[in-house]
């Protein structure tokens, strides 16, 4: 057998390769060296340009940080709390009145009717758990350290208070 049957197919590729490159670059210099000896003017037009990449592509690294502060900015829209508005009127009028039950209507758009707001009054808690909690808070005030002298004047300044109040006959209400 020839050397070229016991050949194999991959090694036929790759002499097949190297023939076709070395015929297109003989090709290649000798029309360069041609169009450089006509006098006749015509120039080679330039080799085409190679497709531009895509947008996505070219900044591929700029993605990843836009979606996380995209994401991070969302969250923090999301996640904050939002502000209530509430009327100042409705509290004012709150608390001037001293009933038991004060009904409030706020003024209402021309197309929304808004119900009325019921503020409770709290009950009175009566003398003698005002007192236990006084004694409780005396307490607690006795078993704080302080740091300064100033803390501890102001610390005494309170037990002298709730001392007062605990001693005394009638405690007064708010």
């Amino acid at each position: 057998m020839s050397e070229e049957g016991k050949m194999t197919l991959n090694k036929q590729k790759k002499l097949y390769y190297r023939s076709a490159r070395s015929l297109r670059f003989h090709r290649s210099s000798t029309a360069a060296a041609a169009a450089s000896y006509t006098m006749s003017g015509d120039s080679v037009p330039p080799p085409p340009q190679p497709p531009k990449e895509s947008f996505a592509r070219r900044y591929k690294y700029v993605w990843p940080l836009l979606l996380t502060v995209n994401l991070a900015v969302g969250g923090y829209l999301f996640l904050t709390p939002k502000k209530k508005v509430i009327d100042s009127s409705s509290e004012e009028i709150a608390g001037k009145s001293g009933s038991a039950s004060v009904t409030v209507e706020k003024p209402a758009p021309s197309a929304v009717v808004a119900e009325p707001v019921v503020v409770k009054a709290r009950e009175p808690i009566p003398e003698m758990q005002q007192r236990e909690l006084f004694k409780w808070i005396l307490e607690e005030k006795r078993k704080v350290k302080p740091r300064n002298a100033e803390d501890k004047k102001k610390i005494d300044a309170e037990k002298a208070i709730l001392k007062q109040f605990i001693g005394s006959k009638t405690i007064p209400t708010l």
